[in-house]
């Protein structure tokens, strides 16, 4: 029998979609919550019909992206613009202890499951709304991806060369960093009903989470009246910084050389070639004013050696260091093949495949996905069946009704 998870019994309804919300929900789910993720074919989640699909092959239920953010999950279909879908989702939220949304602003008060007539059919109920600003303020209605808080947060300006146009982090960047606010709030909402008896409603600004990133930069800005601005791989405080070319094709090894110290030890490294010895890179300040020419010299070293080479022997020596790892050199990273970062489940279209675990581990109890992620529609019988109590006629009405679309 597998051993009890921290948030057994708790019950999570989710309306979801992309990244943000679906990786709270996963968290949730990874340890002990049972999670119904509701969907539906006339407007598919984003994910579901994002690549890569495994095989090649399209699919609602071959998406890598998907896969990645929904294990452990059951997935009910709702049509919310059938009358009967809302009389569902009410029934559903007496079952639930949580309920979370990550529509625009007005859409779940449309469908009569605003948090306020939630709390009419539970009054503990807890709701959790996520969105580009905010339920309130005057561009609480405006809409978006991660894309667009990442850039109205600042971090479009910082990411990118000087002398050339913002080119933004990664994707949807704002989901990946942001989660992790709603579920500690998801979770103190949770102890606080526990302990008072009262649930609440919790209402995320993505484009506020996402500030509390730039802290640093903000703070140099109010007091010092600096504006922070796109410098590549540069630090203002850090020399050698930067990505450098290693041997290999686009093979490429980040190192920080963040003080006297670890500069000596980079010198020594290297060899203490010559120009290590030259007065103008004996400082961190001669180093940053000479950067163009120190950052040529360090690839001419790093170029004739393997990326790994570069940073084992940095590390060795006390100096920050990394490779820039694929997606190839992270299923052999022998750290995250140790710490079993990668679980593979079988699926029930995809087959086998990996997924990422939790980015902690519990010493008491396990935390990594339970099943893999549903198919479209898959739990519909024993959501409806097992959970609600419902007849084999009352499904077969719903069905015919497409209310189970």
């Amino acid at each position: 029998m597998e051993e009890t998870r921290p948030l057994d019994g708790v019950k999570v309804l989710d309306f979801t979609a992309t990244v943000l919300g679906p990786t709270v929900t996963r968290y949730l789910a990874d340890h002990g919550a049972t999670v119904i993720r509701v969907e539906s074919m006339t407007h598919p989640e984003t994910t579901r019909i994002a690549t890569p699909y495994a095989g090649g092959v399209f699919s609602l239920n071959r998406s890598g992206y998907f896969s990645s953010y929904n294990s452990g999950k059951l997935s009910l279909t709702l049509n919310m613009r059938k009358p009967k879908s809302v009389e569902v989702a009410k029934r559903l939220v007496n079952w639930a202890d949580v309920v979370i949304e990550s529509f625009v602003p007005g859409v779940m008060e449309r469908w009569g499951l605003g948090y306020g007539e939630l709390t009419k059919i539970k009054p503990d109920i807890i709701m959790a709304s996520t969105c580009l600003q905010g339920q309130t303020g005057p561009h609480a209605a405006h809409r978006g991806y991660g894309q667009m808080p990442s850039a109205m947060a600042g971090w479009f300006e910082l990411t990118g060369w000087p002398d050339s146009e913002p080119v933004g982090p990664y994707s949807a960047y704002s989901d990946w960093v942001d989660w992790n606010y709603l579920l500690i709030s998801i979770l103190a909402a949770l102890d606080y009903r526990s302990r008072i008896g009262k649930g609440q409603y919790i209402d995320q600004s993505q484009l506020e989470s996402a500030i509390q990133f730039l802290s640093p930069a903000i703070l140099d800005y109010n007091i010092n009246g600096r504006v922070a601005t796109r410098m590549g791989n540069r630090d203002p405080y850090v020399a050698p910084h930067g990505a450098y070319r290693c041997r290999g094709e686009d093979r490429w090894c980040v190192i920080a050389v963040t003080s006297d110290e670890e500069w000596q030890a980079f010198c020594r490294v290297i060899g203490n070639p010559d120009w290590t010895k030259d007065p103008k890179f004996a400082t961190l300040l001669g180093r940053k004013e000479n950067e163009d020419e120190l950052d040529m010299l360090v690839d001419e070293w790093t170029a004739n050696h393997s990326a790994e080479e570069v940073m084992n022997r940095m590390q060795a020596a006390g100096v920050p260091a990394g490779v820039v790892e694929t997606a190839e050199d992270l299923f052999q990273d022998p750290q995250l093949k140790y710490r079993d970062h990668f679980v593979v489940l079988d699926h029930a279209e995809m087959g086998p495949h990996s997924v990422a675990t939790a980015v902690f581990r519990l010493s008491k109890c396990p935390n990594s996905p339970k099943f893999a992620a549903p198919l479209f529609g898959e739990h519909n019988e024993y959501v409806l069946k097992e959970l609600l109590g419902m007849t084999d006629e009352e499904i077969a009405d719903l069905m015919a009704e497409g209310v189970l679309e």
